[in-house]
């Protein structure tokens, strides 16, 4: 099945169309994209550089993807971009190329109206990133993560797995697996409990997450944050969620960490 292109659709000599593609009016595709089998661009989507979407995709008007970074320094680099199979892209996102190792989005992430993803971002998969969320250079997002409307992640930050993210939160620091991240200048307030409860997680697995949480953070305890990381290490005994907290919090990073609110 070959693909479909508009007629007032440009797709410059070089760029690879999958089966059944469909591009629709007014679409621009650069000479180094790949489109994965059965995408759809619906109309006036430019996608540029050396960019590469995966199968199924479906991408609305007015969507920039590929384009160079916005990083003065690094405006002129060719990273890459790679998006997985079954994303969907809504009006008028705008996803930039890497100035370093490029970016990557994972499979059946859904970025909503107006979004951005700046350069060199890594999201997992099954990410959802709501109306307005503005992702600075090298935001790193875990699987199921989701992302609250007209939120802004400070670059270099690290989002974990299964995280929630308030909508017009200010996100300057990590927010650790499986957390409930609000604030205009962002806080923990416990876990995600709605979207682990919506994903199938039984209880025994939330209130052993819960457990966590209150080792980490509780105002009681007198010891640092590394002695209680190495006694939450311990207590793991083979607890993967657990084990994923810990891995978060030893792995190196540039930005604080998003702790519960001082009261």
């Amino acid at each position: 099945m070959t693909a479909s292109v508009h007629p007032s659709s440009v797709v410059e000599d070089g760029a690879r169309l999958g089966a059944g593609v469909v591009i629709g009016p007014f679409c621009h595709i650069g000479a180094f994209v790949e489109i994965g089998d059965g995408a759809r661009l619906h109309s006036h989507v430019v996608v540029s550089g050396r960019t590469r979407i995966g199968a199924r995709a479906k991408i609305y008007p007015f969507a920039a993807i590929g384009l160079p970074s916005q990083d003065i320094k690094a405006a002129l680099a060719e990273g890459g971009l790679t998006i997985g199979d079954d994303c969907v892209i809504r009006e008028g996102v705008t996803i930039n190329a890497g100035a370093g190792e490029g970016t990557c989005i994972g499979a059946r992430c859904i970025c909503l109206a107006a979004s951005h993803v700046a350069h060199d971002c890594r999201l997992g998969d099954d990410v959802i990133l709501s109306n307005q969320v503005l992702l600075g250079g090298h935001v790193e997002i875990g699987n199921c993560a989701m992302i609250g409307g007209a939120a802004a992640v400070h670059q270099n930050v690290r989002i974990g797995a299964q995280a929630f993210v308030g909508g017009l939160s200010g996100v300057e620091g990590d927010v650790i697996p499986f957390a409930l991240a609000s604030g205009d200048s962002a806080h923990l307030f416990g876990l995600n409990l709605v979207g682990l409860k919506r994903r199938g997680f039984a209880a025994s697995r939330i209130e052993r997450l819960r457990r966590a949480y209150r080792l980490l953070f509780a105002r009681t305890d007198a010891r640092v944050l590394s002695e209680r990381i190495e006694i939450l290490s311990q207590e793991c005994d083979g607890d993967a969620d657990v084990a994923a907290i810990v891995e978060f919090l030893r792995a190196p990073s540039t930005r604080p960490l998003c702790a519960p609110p001082a009261r």
